[in-house]
């Protein structure tokens, strides 16, 4: 963590959102700006670094053969040199890959790997998007929370799971502190003035549940699909502290996170967001 900084007695932890521009098939640029983009973020103190989604593959696949040739195993290059460099630069990663796994499905998958270089946890995309249920195999179990010594519990998930309250809700149960989302969000209409829908669902995942969540999207367009550039930093109350504006390029969002106040689930005096739930009714 970033020990110069404390809020409370407690050491601030700096989190960082790397916004990529990346491209299908470019397996070589792709690693290659994911770790320009690790190194940068570590250089500006960064203790966590999240990436977006398919940040491997690219995501606009034109056919099933393509997603499964550059779907990865969890011991291929891909993972393999993010391992390396998040040892080399004593950070935890939070990656969004196409992956094949143990019994050759191509899964949308997000992997931590902590600052030893070690992979701590898979998550395979439970809630598929679009036609992302063409190319890909639905995960079926709980987003993992894992704990990182001298960080805190890093929670994970991708993309479109955001949108389900119930799925962040569990994450947050499970005491997640930092909830880090790989995204491709897709651009989409909105009124002129308006943050993206996205954001806003963001932030309410956020101030639900009192914890931290960092988004990490893409940049710029791939195959005719234009990217929202809405990667955003979210702290417990609900309001960005990182990303406020979307934007269109790349970009590497900063924020200095107390992680240790995620613990805290009351709202003043008399009411506690886990502690005022009425879970027999619904």
């Amino acid at each position: 963590m970033n020990d110069s900084t404390e809020r409370d007695g407690r050491p601030m932890t700096t989190v960082a959102c790397a916004q990529l521009a990346l491209g299908v098939g470019d397996v070589a640029e792709n690693l290659a700006a994911a770790e320009e983009a690790i190194e940068a973020a570590a250089r500006a103190g960064a203790r966590v670094v999240v990436l977006p989604e398919l940040a491997n593959s690219g995501y606009v696949f034109d056919s099933v053969a393509e997603a499964r040739a550059l779907a990865e195993p969890l011991d291929g290059p891909t993972v393999t040199a993010w391992s390396a460099a998040a040892r080399r630069h004593g950070v935890t990663l939070v990656a969004g890959l196409a992956e094949l796994d143990a019994d050759d499905r191509v899964r949308n998958s997000a992997v931590v790997v902590d600052p030893a270089g070690e992979l701590r946890a898979v998550y395979r995309k439970v809630h598929l998007f679009g036609t992302e249920k063409d190319f890909f195999v639905p995960g079926d179990e709980a987003p993992p929370t894992v704990d990182i010594d001298g960080v805190g519990r890093i929670g994970v998930m991708v993309c479109y799971d955001l949108e389900f309250p119930e799925w962040v809700r569990r994450a947050a149960l499970a005491g997640t502190e930092l909830l880090c989302a790989p995204v491709n969000w897709p651009l989409f209409p909105r009124p002129e003035g308006e943050r993206p829908a996205e954001v806003t669902k963001a932030q309410a995942a956020a101030a639900g549940n009192r914890m931290y969540v960092a988004v990490a999207d893409r940049a710029g367009d791939e195959r005719g699909v234009v990217w929202t550039g809405g990667s955003v930093i979210v702290d417990p109350d609900g309001f960005p502290v990182a990303g406020r504006v979307p934007t269109a390029g790349s970009a590497l969002l900063l924020a200095s996170c107390d992680l240790g106040a995620a613990r805290d689930k009351s709202l003043g005096a008399h009411n506690d967001v886990f502690g005022d739930r009425r879970p027999e009714l619904y």
